[in-house]
């Protein structure tokens, strides 16, 4: 039986759970949060910041004793079984897809700073799919050329944000932070649950274990290094936005106005090619972890075994490939920036649960990891607390999040996955595929209306 190849470094993995992890967010949520909380986003970066270290300890245990491919997916499995893990594959698989429809939605709206016809019509659809193209072709010909542009994007994206902190610091103006009335608690959860989605990336970062090399001492060390990089260049940004930019709360495109300021058209020229090489990377990322999900749920017999084929000369799961980015296709053609992205960082949040709650699981079956969390009963009741309070909160009020507030929810995510509690037969597993397909583009049509 062909196997993946391990061709990604421990460095190369650092690389590329920070290119995921500072994707599109960040060159569009500072004005989110802002127009939300004000001068307190900045706490609401460090709090986030916190939140997300818990939940990578959880990761970092989990992802330390698998040397395969499947990350999240594969903890949920070998701890609560068939039925919960491929509820947990499922909804990681589809909140990666609506992370690249956001990603490339608000591609689309930097690139429509150059020409504006891109972002309507057929032009847009074309964009779209020629994206989707070229971004599967490179991913189909092998591991090795995906990683080494990842490698590149990462390090452009870092040079352009540290340059905008690093001069952006010394035009900030005092007066532009006001802390005069704290947020209530509800703006500061809604602000919350969008910087998850800036922060995220981690939980399928760790999904292409099968191609890492020594994945049980480098994914707990990727992991570790990417969060500290990105904690301190998003907490930068938002601070150079706020104390530069007077229209922060309404614009849509903050550092490209920001730079706009600071270094006139140059500048903000400079920073909105910087966002479309950024989100490039976070897309190219998407689409290879995507590919590997699917390969592994087809590993474990969840998923037709058509989705295990490797292509003979590239060694890349090349049927995974084709239905991801079909599948990519219809959802960010269907949709717009904030919905796609208020629907991958709820979803994320029961992956967190299902991972953290695997941390003990995992340790009664199996022992000690070769990473272990201290005080885990500390870190473990505060992700399921944490993120069950934000699951709860954006269910009730559901106004950031179109799917979250209707029976569209449960109807899209959750009947999908209802025949894996009947056992793992492929029969079943081929309903659970063709029914939330036939969601899937459903739900792209209603959103697109």
């Amino acid at each position: 039986m062909k196997t993946l190849q391990r061709a990604i470094g421990r460095w190369d993995f650092v690389s590329l759970i920070i290119n995921i992890t500072i994707g599109a967010g960040i060159w569009g949520l500072p004005a989110k949060v802002y127009a939300l909380l004000g001068s307190y986003s900045v706490f609401a970066f460090i709090a986030c910041a916190f939140f997300i270290a818990l939940i990578m300890l959880c990761f970092a245990e989990a992802g330390s004793r698998f040397s395969i491919t499947g990350g999240p997916y594969l903890y949920a499995l070998q701890s609560f079984g068939a039925a919960t893990g491929f509820l947990a594959g499922w909804l990681l698989w589809l909140s990666r897809i609506f992370a690249f429809a956001s990603v490339a939605n608000l591609l689309i709206g930097y690139a429509s700073l150059f020409y504006a016809g891109i972002a309507v019509g057929w032009y847009r659809a074309f964009f779209i799919g020629s994206l989707v193209a070229g971004l599967g072709l490179l991913n189909w010909v092998g591991i090795r050329p995906a990683t080494v542009l990842n490698n590149v994007i990462t390090t452009i994206k870092l040079l352009v944000l540290v340059a905008f902190v690093g001069i952006g610091l010394f035009f900030i103006k005092a007066k532009s932070f006001q802390f005069s009335q704290p947020p209530a608690f509800g703006p500061f959860g809604q602000a919350t649950l969008l910087l998850v989605f800036a922060f995220s990336g981690f939980d399928v970062a760790a999904v292409p274990a099968g191609e890492v090399r020594q994945p049980n001492k480098n994914v707990p060390f990727a992991l570790g290094a990417a969060l500290l990089v990105v904690t301190l260049l998003y907490i930068g940004i938002q601070v150079v936005t706020i104390g530069t930019l007077p229209g922060l709360a309404t614009s849509s495109t903050p550092l490209a106005d920001a730079s706009y300021i600071l270094a006139g058209k140059p500048g903000a020229v400079v920073l909105s090619i910087g966002a479309i090489i950024t989100i490039l990377g976070t897309m190219n990322i998407l689409v290879l972890t995507c590919s590997r999900l699917l390969f592994a749920m087809a590993e474990q017999k969840q998923l037709p075994v058509l989705l295990t084929q490797i292509h003979p000369r590239f060694q890349t799961p090349s049927v995974a490939l084709l239905v991801s980015a079909g599948f990519m296709l219809v959802v960010t053609i269907g949709s717009n920036f904030l919905q796609a992205l208020s629907i991958s960082a709820l979803i994320r949040l029961f992956t967190f649960i299902t991972t953290a709650m695997a941390v003990f699981v995992l340790r009664k079956k199996q022992g000690q990891a070769p990473f272990t969390i201290k005080r885990p009963h500390v870190v473990v009741t505060l992700v399921v607390v944490l993120c069950g309070v934000l699951v709860v909160q954006q269910l009730a009020g559901g106004e950031s999040c179109s799917l979250a507030g209707s029976n569209r929810f449960y109807h899209f995510y959750i009947i999908p996955a209802l025949p894996a509690f009947k056992g793992t037969k492929r029969s079943n597993c081929k309903n659970a595929c063709i029914t939330g397909a036939k969601n899937l583009i459903v739900e792209a049509k209603n959103i697109s209306r």
